[in-house]
């Protein structure tokens, strides 16, 4: 009897339903979802933290990847055509060039992703002629491990090459006897 009842079980079909609060239909419903105009924008945020300093949001990256970033700085009081990198560079950023523009400053540099969170790089820009003018930018990015799957990157950003891997899976190594 009672696989009889569980055979009568699976023929029937289910019905399921959906029912709205009164006076909300599936249209005009409350209930949507609605963004900042800014968040649909996927390009590199810069933000001005203080009068000579940025933070460039550049969003997630994968671990052991290099990229190559351009963004646009606004113009800084001080700062004339002749912007170079400041001599303490970074192990992980490095600027490759800088340019003026109508807008600012044009600027591409490239990104290590050497390990997994949020991270912060500085790089200072500082003026040729001795004006005593710099500029501190501080990029920061999310990086993901390699088991997380491919970021969609923002525009401006681009994935330049990859890092090798090293797995200690593979290794050859039985350690000391």
């Amino acid at each position: 009897m009672a696989a009889a009842n569980k055979g009568e079980c699976r023929n029937k079909p289910r019905v399921r339903s959906i029912r709205f609060a009164a006076g909300h239909d599936a249209e005009g419903s409350h209930s949507h979802v609605h963004f900042d105009e800014k968040l649909h924008d996927s390009v590199v945020m810069v933000t001005q933290e203080s009068d000579s300093s940025f933070l460039v949001k550049v969003g997630f990256l994968k671990i052991l990847h290099r990229y190559e970033i351009t963004f646009t700085l606004p113009p800084v009081l001080g700062l004339s055509k002749d912007v170079r990198e400041a001599p303490v560079p970074s192990l992980h950023l490095k600027l490759l060039s800088i340019m003026p523009i109508p807008e600012g400053y044009s600027v591409k540099c490239e990104y290590s992703a050497h390990k997994e969170g949020v991270l912060k790089e500085e790089m200072l820009l500082a003026c040729e002629g001795g004006t005593g003018a710099c500029v501190r930018v501080t990029v920061q990015a999310r990086v993901m491990d390699r088991h997380h799957g491919t970021p969609l990157l923002l525009d401006g950003v681009k994935c330049v090459g990859a890092e090798l891997e090293y797995d200690s899976e593979h290794s050859d190594w039985h350690g000391f006897d």
